[in-house]
This record gives structure tokens, C-alpha cells and sequence, in this order.
């Protein structure tokens, strides 16, 4: 039996996409806000001009709940949501972004309403399903959360192709469909190579699956470039040159993890050697 797909925490990469949310963050690569939907599902490009005075306040309350939600201050941001609601009460996107607050906060009930909600306000809006199926994923709703995101991806004037197939095959791996989440993983770096979530994510289900090279392969394009390589790509890496016999990699790999990142609960397992944990 394969075991389970560990948990990472993308919100240590300091470049990931902004607008992504995960317990707690805008779900990191996972997740995103919405964006302006029209009816049939496609962007709208609308001016200032086309708005009235309560469409911009309600945007303008909504980009502060973004911002205020990014930084990790969900209170503060569903504040702003609420606000923004009052101006404009059938505003998608902010029954969007209140289900990852709410989801973040733990309040599954209050999350799933808001998702429900913004998708009957904008039935094809591709943010508002990858969100919804994603928080699904969470629940362990995993045939439920495949829908959703089989709908995003076919959803009108879709832009994040790469991301959804990322979290379809995280789910996937989740629900221990470990062939669909490679396909996925595989697909979504052909359509986004400069990821590092992509490629972390690909990784580590390699590593799960027992392809140790092709693993290393992907975790190495991260690790090559400091500023995208954290505590959790190091460690990958030192586990992946352990399966693979190169305990002067390992050592290498430690010896960053140590100086880089001396706090991290990846330095800890690595000096109780808690490499299979």
C-alpha cells in the first residue's frame, strides 16, 4: 500500500502566486481569489466608467480583503468581505473569497454555504469551482472535489489550467489514485515549467511512488535556485539521496538545512534522523 502524501506548507516559499489559500493563507498555488465573470462564464473586461459607485466600493473593500487575507489576517479580511457584500450583495467573488476565509478558519459549514453562493451567482467561474473543489479535497470528498475541478478546467476563458491540475493531482494522491495524480502532476509542469509548486508537488508524488531519480530530478530545479528552495524542498531532497545511496548528498543537503534554516521542524527530524516519518 502507498502511504499517505505528506503535507507541505507553500506559504515558506516567499514567490509563490499571490492570491492562494491554505489553512489559513490564501492557499498557496492551491488556491485562488476570483476574478470578474460575466454570465457564460467568460472575464469580463469592464472600465471604471461601467461601474457605479457601490460596484467600486464593493471592489475596492474586496482587493483589501485580499491583501488582508494574504498577509494571514482572516478576521480583519471577512470584515472587508462583509463590507463589500453591503455595497454589492450578489458579488461572486466575494462569496468566493469569504469560503477560504471561512475554510481557513475552520468554519467548514460557513465555507461551504459561501461556495455554494458563489457559484450560483456565476455557475462557470473557474476560481470559484478550483476553490470550491479544493475545499472538498480537504473534507476528503474526493470524488465530489474531481468534479468541481473537472469543471474549472473546462470552464470558459480559464487561465489557471496549471494550477487546477496541480490541486486535481494532490487530491488524486490524497485519495490514493497515485496514477491520475502523476498524469495530473506531469501535466500541469508541461503547461507551467518555472512553478516551484508544480515541481515540489511532482516531486514529492514521485518520491511517494518510489521513482527516486525522477523526483530528484524535479526537486533539484527548485533547490538550484535559493530564493525559490526552502526547509521542505532541502529535506525532499536529503530524502531522496538517502533512497538513492548518496549519503554525501544527504549530508550536503543537512548541512544547508542547518545553516538555513536552524528552527525548522525538517532540521529537527533530520537530527533525530527521521528520515521515513
Amino acid at each position: 500500500m502507498k502511504p499517505a502524501l505528506r503535507r507541505w506548507d507553500l506559504r515558506r516559499w516567499p514567490r509563490l502566486q499571490r492570491g492562494v489559500s491554505v489553512a489559513g493563507l490564501v492557499l498557496v498555488a492551491l488556491l485562488h481569489t476570483g476574478c470578474a465573470v460575466s454570465p457564460d462564464g467568460a472575464r469580463e473586461v469592464r472600465t471604471e466608467s461601467d461601474q457605479t459607485s457601490a460596484e467600486r466600493h464593493a471592489r475596492v473593500r474586496l482587493e483589501l480583503a485580499t491583501a488582508y487575507f494574504e498577509r494571514g489576517q482572516a478576521t480583519t479580511a471577512l470584515d472587508e468581505v462583509k463590507l463589500a457584500l453591503a455595497a454589492k450583495p450578489d458579488l461572486a467573488e466575494a462569496f468566493n473569497l469569504r469560503g477560504l476565509i471561512y475554510a481557513s478558519m475552520g468554519e467548514t459549514a460557513l465555507a461551504e454555504q459561501s461556495f455554494q453562493r458563489a457559484l450560483q451567482l456565476a455557475p462557470r467561474d473557474g476560481s470559484a469551482l478550483h476553490n470550491h473543489g479544493w475545499f472538498l479535497c480537504q473534507q476528503r470528498l474526493f470524488d465530489e472535489a474531481q468534479r468541481r475541478f473537472d469543471a474549472a478546467l473546462a470552464a470558459p476563458a480559464y487561465a489557471d489550467s496549471a494550477r487546477t491540475l496541480m490541486a486535481r493531482g494532490v487530491c488524486q494522491a490524497r485519495a490514493g489514485r497515485w496514477a491520475e495524480a502523476e498524469a495530473d502532476l506531469s501535466r500541469a509542469f508541461e503547461l507551467d515549467p518555472a512553478s516551484p509548486a508544480v515541481a515540489f508537488a511532482f516531486a514529492e508524488i514521485l518520491y511517494q511512488r518510489g521513482e527516486y531519480e525522477r523526483a530528484r530530478f524535479y526537486v533539484r530545479r527548485i533547490n538550484s535556485q535559493p530564493a525559490q528552495s526552502n526547509a521542505q524542498t532541502l529535506w525532499l531532497a536529503a530524502r531522496i539521496e538517502r533512497r538513492l545511496g548518496d549519503m554525501g548528498g544527504v549530508e550536503a543537503l543537512g548541512r544547508q538545512l542547518r545553516e538555513r534554516f536552524p528552527d525548522a521542524p525538517e532540521t529537527a527530524r533530520l537530527q533525530r534522523a527521521q528520515f521515513d516519518d
